[in-house]
């Protein structure tokens, strides 16, 4: 930071009095919460405004209230004291911890996949610590926010280094009741039972049935939903015939919770990525990939793919 920014940054304590009495509209009540006078804040709302060139209180009554450029700042402030929040308390658990990785994954595989796995990732590296952030489309890693991401799609990532994880393989599933109920025999019958879509794959169903050589006059007819998690949900309380990737619902099957139509499933045409910063090197970074990598292997050793 150069003098000259130095010299027009107001001190924390400074941004802190303002930002509390902005959120409040109350010099009274930001003394009260950050334990100071009221006229402690006064002072360091108007030291503020002597740095700015501009007004950012007016008094309406007994009370304030923000002006245009008290409530640009206000905005502004905010994001960058919960930006700076989020970076102390990094420093903070990695100090603690000894390593902190920020992963930005996909909401279905970091709550199937990920999460049910992390406790003996932990066992094994107790100095390591794993925040997880959903992230559904590709980013700028160069940008720092993330550490490793995990990507389903093609190896198509720019500016970062990708290690291919696992392929995606989708199996016809329904409840029991619903089994029962609709009568269902073999693959024919998905010829006329209720189907569940993922809304961003349209067409999986039309080139599962194909493969399988079934006719159905409307393969893409049936019920809508935007993620993995509501078809699960929506196939356990009987709603219809989920095309979910396998390793997405191992404790329902496991549970008979859901059931398997026909054996055997469809395997896509994308994966699953593991995706770096190009050209980092980050030991603790490689040991949570190498584990992932672990945990494929695992499920393909016990038949799960």
């Amino acid at each position: 930071m150069s003098e000259y920014q130095r010299r027009y940054l107001p001190s924390h304590a400074v941004l802190r009095s303002f930002e509390s009495a902005a959120r409040h509209q109350s010099f009274t009540l930001a003394a009260a919460e950050l334990h100071l006078t009221q006229s402690a804040i006064s002072r360091q709302v108007k030291e503020l405004e002597n740095t700015v060139g501009t007004a950012l209180f007016r008094r309406v009554g007994r009370g304030v209230v923000l002006t245009a450029a008290g409530q640009n700042l206000a905005d502004g402030l905010a994001v960058d004291l919960e930006n700076m929040h989020r970076t102390i308390m990094r420093a903070v658990s990695a100090g603690k911890m000894g390593a902190a990785i920020r992963v930005a994954t996909l909401p279905a595989f970091a709550s199937r996949f990920m999460i049910p796995r992390l406790p003996a990732f932990f066992e094994r590296y107790p100095n390591i610590e794993v925040s997880l952030s959903t992230r559904l489309e590709p980013f700028d890693m160069s940008e720092g926010r993330f550490d490793l991401a995990v990507h389903f799609g093609k190896a198509d990532w720019p500016g970062a280094d990708l290690r291919y994880l696992c392929s995606e393989t989708l199996i016809p599933v329904a409840s029991p009741s619903f089994i029962e109920k609709h009568g269902f025999k073999g693959p024919q019958d998905l010829g006329a039972v209720p189907l569940l879509h993922l809304a961003t794959r349209p067409f999986a169903w039309q080139e599962y049935l194909e493969v399988l050589e079934i006719d159905r006059p409307v393969a893409m007819s049936g019920k809508y939903f935007d993620q993995f998690l509501m078809i699960i949900a929506a196939a356990t309380e009987s709603l219809g015939v989920g095309l979910i990737p396998d390793y997405l619902i191992e404790q329902e099957l496991q549970s008979g919770a859901l059931v398997p139509l026909i054996e055997g499933g469809m395997t896509t045409n994308n994966s699953y990525y593991l995706v770096t910063p190009q050209n980092q090197n980050n030991a603790h970074v490689n040991r949570l990939c190498d584990w992932l990598a672990d945990c494929v292997s695992d499920r393909k050793e016990q038949g799960k793919a």
